[in-house]
């Protein structure tokens, strides 16, 4: 495999599996480790979650996304389908600045591939992405009534997030062990993200002399597709998809290309 393959981030996923399905098992198990519930926390923190996203939301503020038709019980139904797909992202990232710093030992392991570590923080926050959506498949046949079969395609909705997620930890995780100052910054932006991103509001309250600035953030049509596809019924734009797919695998692949470049020095720094 060339160190500039195109093809370089999902074929590592594949040569290295030996080594990465153990380690994202041992940081999901790590996560709970300790605790009396275990592994139940899984389903009860999104669960407890949800509940206070529907009294906050519902009952004191009484919001609703978009016009009078919608039911002021769906706000929080809206708004954590949003924030299950954000959270692969931003819990990934938020991490990635002391990702390396916390794995010496592997670094110092010459023989070590730390460019999986990237993709063993993913697929953990994929498997906690999958709990929560089906919990929010659960909660909205409660609520609203049976989900539509295009709710499915929400999973696939995933898949640009997971690869624009792993870019960004290649190039922020690999940043963290020589500007110390990265996780102030990378802090402010997840959060700034949060909110310019249609978590909390729908994209059609932005203004339109903003709408264009706006619309470049890739999670504005992901969210846009994954709500429509639980909520209305309908399958994603395939022509849009599949432009955020080659955008978001040439993100990861260049991240991928920064992290082997800088990845020679990590031993002079740890």
């Amino acid at each position: 495999m060339r160190l500039h393959s195109p093809l370089a981030p999902g074929l590592i996923t594949w040569k290295y599996r030996g080594l990465i399905v153990p380690l994202v098992r041992r940081k999901i198990a790590s996560r709970y480790k300790g605790s009396v519930l275990g592994m139940l926390w899984a389903i009860l923190n999104p669960l407890i979650m949800l509940g206070i996203y529907t009294f906050i939301f519902s009952v004191v503020f009484q919001s609703k996304w978009g016009g009078a038709e919608e039911n002021q019980s769906n706000f929080a139904l809206f708004l954590f389908s949003g924030l299950i797909l954000y959270l692969i992202f931003s819990e990934c990232v938020n991490e990635a600045p002391s990702l390396l710093g916390e794995n010496k030992l592997y670094i110092q392991q010459l023989v070590f591939p730390t460019e999986v570590l990237p993709w063993v923080s993913v697929f953990s926050s994929l498997f906690n992405f999958f709990i929560n959506w089906l919990i929010l498949i659960v909660f909205s046949a409660a609520v609203i009534g049976l989900p539509p079969l295009t709710a499915f395609f929400m999973p696939l909705m995933a898949l640009p997030v997971a690869l624009i997620t792993v870019g960004a930890v290649w190039f922020i995780s690999s940043l963290g062990l020589y500007l110390r100052d990265i996780a102030h910054v990378v802090g402010l932006m997840t959060t700034a993200l949060l909110f310019l991103s249609p978590i909390f509001y729908p994209a059609s309250a932005v203004p339109d002399s903003f709408r264009a600035y706006y619309s470049v953030n890739p999670f504005v049509p992901i969210l846009n597709m994954s709500k429509a596809a639980l909520f209305q019924g309908s399958p994603p734009d395939w022509q849009t998809f599949f432009l955020l797919l080659i955008g978001s695998w040439t993100f990861a692949w260049l991240g991928y290309v920064w992290f082997m470049h800088s990845k020679k020095g990590f031993p002079d720094v740890v």
